[in-house]
């Protein structure tokens, strides 16, 4: 099951942007969940959109999911992310700090970005099954 709020990688609305998969893990996501993302994840999603229709989408899909700022209260775990996982990409472990302090778990298909941050639980894409897919939809 589901749980009731998913902070949503990156990987999870570009695929959804893409439209690869019918429905997409954010819309199957969004009929139970309460979806969340990051300011930064935000901006790079924006930062991929090339044209105007493109840019719409974007902010279209972005328009429906709660957006978390970014403040001092997570740089003390941010720090801490940075220097015990030099392999892992920054912005990833901003969002996995922003992720424990709000105390989302992390939807994602690419669950090697997070490999090995303590307290921090991953929700596999893919792993969504059917049944949770519902008629309220909260949005995208």
């Amino acid at each position: 099951m589901t749980p009731r709020k998913l902070m949503v990688h990156t990987d999870v609305i570009v695929e959804h942007l893409a439209g690869d998969r019918s429905p997409s893990t954010l819309r199957r996501a969004a009929g139970t969940a309460l979806c969340y993302t990051t300011v930064l994840q935000a901006a790079e999603v924006l930062a991929l959109a090339r044209t105007p229709s493109e840019l719409h989408a974007v902010e279209e899909c972005l328009g429906v999911l709660k957006i978390l700022g970014i403040n001092a209260r997570q740089s003390p775990r941010y720090g801490r992310l940075l220097a015990a996982h030099p392999r892992l990409a920054p912005a990833d472990l901003l969002a996995a700090a922003v992720a424990i302090d709000a105390g989302l778990p992390v939807l994602t298909d690419r669950p090697g970005c997070f490999r090995g941050i303590r307290g921090l639980t991953i929700v596999r894409g893919r792993a969504l099954r059917t049944a949770d897919l519902s008629a309220g939809s909260h949005g995208v």
